[in-house]
């Protein structure tokens, strides 16, 4: 799992793909983080992506990383978590998000992956796949 977020955050951003009915969206982010041994992510309760995902968990994300030779997507399903502490651990490692969002604020959403599959792609290797439990 260590390998996979390290990953993610060396490509310094990653695109997170939700569905709304039958349309597919897709949208940059950079928040994410292991806490108590999942994949955590952060956005806020009035965004789209978050009614997207409270409909419908099931998400997909992909880094490229800077050489734009090497990829990983995760496919899962995102939990909601409304835990004070799961939200405090995101704003301690993403201090710029402390101006937006508190850690008792109800706009503030984290959820962590569940049912996933993290696979990691290059030009030049077979793929490798990682079961997240």
């Amino acid at each position: 799992m260590d390998e996979i977020v390290q990953f993610i955050q060396m490509c310094g951003a990653y695109f997170l793909a939700t569905c709304d009915g039958d349309q597919p969206h897709v949208r940059p982010f950079a928040t994410i983080e292991i806490y108590k041994n999942k994949i955590y992510l952060q956005t806020g309760k009035q965004k789209n992506v978050s009614k997207q995902i409270g409909k419908n968990g099931k998400v997909e994300l992909c880094a490229l990383d800077r050489t734009g030779a090497r990829w990983v997507r995760i496919e899962g399903s995102l939990v909601n978590d409304d835990d004070v502490a799961a939200k405090h651990f995101m704003l301690e490692h993403y201090p710029a998000l402390q101006s937006m969002y508190s850690e008792t604020d109800p706009n503030m959403q984290v959820c962590y992956f569940t049912d996933a599959t993290a696979t990691f792609y290059s030009f030049t290797e077979p793929p490798r796949v990682i079961k997240l439990h």
